[in-house]
């Protein structure tokens, strides 16, 4: 029997089995309306038919400025909502549960005209790393704007309760504004956002909270160690971790990296490299988690899980080279696989 394929249950949601499907942008978004066209509905329910328990979708921001392209999502206005509730009702027709993962990019905004974050202090990155070739030199954010800020999770929270979202993810990792802020190597501020480094996060955790149903698992993915010379270890990102539990976090999705480029210390980039991170968290906050990277063998992921490592896995790069990723893994582990109807002459 796969442990893999259990069921899996926090607060009142119930994913059918332990695979989720990350937040991965697409930068697919027609015009700067930031509103999920026909692609990814193709790319999101093709992934719901494929046998995914729950399906992320990509970072959302929470304000045109804050996205990383033109290109990109986002939930700043009621007028949005609508079109994720198609988006969501497709979804659902195929047995998976849905979030979204709502977040701003902070000084890695690339359209923006001035790119704001926790400092002046601007990101190093190899140019084929970004969509548009270069970043431009970010302006801190006034500590009236932060709160501001705060509020525009808020209301993009509410937007995604209305949209008929089983859960929220906030995006704490890889680079960006909230990560800016829970790190020593980018925020330089002198106010009480820069004295208290996981302030920030947990004033959004807290008025996310208050908005969405007591009984709506919150997500946050956060990075566990920074590779640039001088970044965070993992002893800092469980403090940081801590205050967000206590804030209210419900999930932590555990990434690394991704702040500007790696100094001295590089991610090893092996199948499962990232789950002691994972394992860690669990271990620390007593918390369900999520676990990623390189984990696309069944094997590999099903162990994940039956190691008690995880008690989700996220399958990224797996689920772009095979949308039926976890039918196949299905039919890898147990011998037995249960398709739809219309693909059972083909994967049975």
């Amino acid at each position: 029997m796969s442990n893999m394929f259990s069921p899996y249950s926090i607060k009142n949601l119930t994913i059918k089995n332990r695979i989720v499907m990350p937040p991965m942008c697409q930068y697919s978004v027609d015009k700067e309306d930031g509103v999920p066209n026909d692609w990814h509905s193709v790319h999101y329910v093709s992934r719901a038919v494929g046998g995914a328990g729950l399906i992320i979708l990509e970072m959302t921001s929470v304000t045109p400025e804050g996205r990383i392209t033109n290109r990109d999502l986002g939930l700043w206005s009621d007028e949005q909502i609508p079109h994720y509730q198609r988006l969501v009702s497709q979804i659902k027709k195929y047995d998976a549960k849905v979030g979204i993962q709502i977040a701003h990019a902070g000084r890695k905004a690339e359209d923006a005209n001035q790119p704001v974050g926790a400092s002046e202090i601007p990101v190093e990155v190899l140019p084929e790393e970004t969509m548009n070739g270069e970043l431009k030199q970010p302006r801190a954010l006034t500590t009236q704007e932060v709160k501001e800020t705060i509020q525009q999770f808020k209301k993009s929270a509410e937007r995604a309760v209305k949209a008929g979202f089983d859960t929220i993810e906030l995006h704490g990792a890889h680079g960006y504004l909230l990560h800016q802020f829970m790190s020593p190597s980018i925020n330089n501020r002198t106010d009480e956002y820069g004295q208290d480094l996981a302030l920030f996060g947990e004033e959004v955790v807290k008025a996310v909270k208050s908005v969405i149903p007591s009984e709506m698992p919150l997500i946050m993915r956060l990075s566990a160690i920074e590779y640039i010379d001088g970044g965070y270890n993992l002893p800092h990102a469980i403090n940081m971790a801590k205050r967000f539990k206590a804030a209210g976090v419900d999930v932590f999705h555990v990434s690394s990296g991704g702040e500007g480029l790696p100094g001295k210390l590089k991610p090893k980039n092996t199948p499962g490299y990232q789950v002691p991170f994972a394992r860690e968290f669990k271990n620390q906050l007593g918390l369900p988690v999520i676990a990623v990277g390189k984990l696309s063998d069944p094997d590999l992921a099903e162990a994940t899980i039956s190691n008690g490592d995880a008690e989700l896995i996220a399958i990224a790069r797996g689920m772009l080279n095979d949308p039926y990723w976890a039918l196949h893994a299905e039919k890898t582990l147990t011998r037995k696989v249960n398709p739809p109807f219309q693909y059972s002459r083909g994967i049975r």
